[in-house]
């Protein structure tokens, strides 16, 4: 209880509304832009090297860079601040809060959540886009063996599934962070903090890039029509000046701040359950996947070095940024 005092006691000599509000409307601004750029560079990276020989192996760097930006966002940024939240003494006093650890259990529903839903997807694009012709597929999901009876398409139906794939983990990831960036939006536009706003402008700018990047990266690879893409891109840039909008006014009509025991609950939660399902789709959907189920990490051993140099420099980084947001 000793620290919750001296935890407020530093809180109020920082605690000034209109300096707060001034901040806050510029990082609406300066974050949108940020995070605009941050996702369409790697949209626009793919479509200059279309068409080109190593239009495969560009895309599969920028995605293996994508992999280590979301499995440091969900572990070293997230995580993290979902513990913190609930281990907050105003809430870690509390019961049911501090009888159990709820933000490790969130989390494993996040990603037994993001298995369940890639599990579902995934069996209902298979069944709906069988091979024609008397073709049993065998193997990974670029590798397909089988006995061939009679005239198929089972090669652009492979290609067809691959896509749809890559469609689903773009859709499913852009959910996880989409809660992630909801829950950064709503916590400072509540928080009255300024001497906590002014450096998380700069450092959630550098974040929206990075971050973008990494969704970017995925969304890239999945062939999504231009529309598409572009609701996607747009998506994710207005989140987090949205989120940021919305907390301003729930601190108008209800005064909760960032520190009331309310607004700590549901950050812990939503930042625990959006966790999970990073975790899952960076391991599982992203690294997984193209490390041991890609035909071109196989066949050149200079792609799977560059791979995994472009997977640990994602992730070195967004760790990086965790020293300031």
């Amino acid at each position: 209880m000793a620290s919750c005092v001296s935890d407020t006691a530093r809180a109020l000599g920082c605690r000034d509304g209109a300096a707060a509000t001034h901040l806050k409307f510029i990082s609406l601004f300066v974050i949108f832009f940020t995070s605009v750029i941050g996702i369409t560079t790697p949209v626009l990276l793919a479509r200059y090297f279309q068409g080109k020989p190593v239009y495969d192996k560009a895309i599969l760097i920028i995605k293996c860079f994508a992999a280590g930006v979301i499995l440091s966002t969900s572990l070293v940024h997230v995580l993290p601040d979902a513990f913190a939240a609930l281990s907050d003494c105003q809430v870690a006093s509390r019961h049911p809060w501090k009888d159990f650890p709820f933000a490790g259990l969130v989390t494993l529903i996040g990603a037994l959540l993001a298995l369940f839903v890639d599990l579902t997807a995934s069996s209902h694009v298979e069944h709906g886009h069988k091979p024609s012709g008397d073709y049993l597929p065998v193997g990974t999901h670029d590798v397909t063996v089988g006995k061939k009876v009679g005239n198929t398409n089972s090669d652009l139906s492979n290609e067809e599934l691959v896509k749809l794939k890559q469609r689903l983990v773009s859709q499913v990831l852009e959910i996880g962070i989409i809660f992630h960036s909801v829950i950064i939006g709503v916590t400072m536009g509540m928080s009255q903090n300024q001497c906590t706003i002014r450096p998380l402008v700069a450092a959630l700018a550098f974040h929206q890039i990075f971050e973008g990047m990494g969704l970017g990266g995925c969304i890239a690879q999945a062939g999504f029509r231009m529309g598409t893409v572009a609701y996607m891109c747009l998506m994710f840039s207005a989140t987090t000046p949205m989120g940021i909008l919305l907390g301003m006014m729930v601190f108008s009509v209800t005064g909760y701040d960032d520190s009331s025991p309310n607004a700590l609950i549901m950050e812990g939660v939503l930042g625990s359950l959006s966790s999970g399902i990073l975790i899952y789709m960076a391991l599982v959907d992203l690294i997984a996947a193209d490390f041991f189920h890609n035909k071109l990490m196989g066949s050149h051993t200079w792609l799977k070095k560059g791979s995994f140099i472009a997977l640990a420099l994602g992730s070195t980084s967004m760790s990086i940024l965790a020293i300031w947001a």
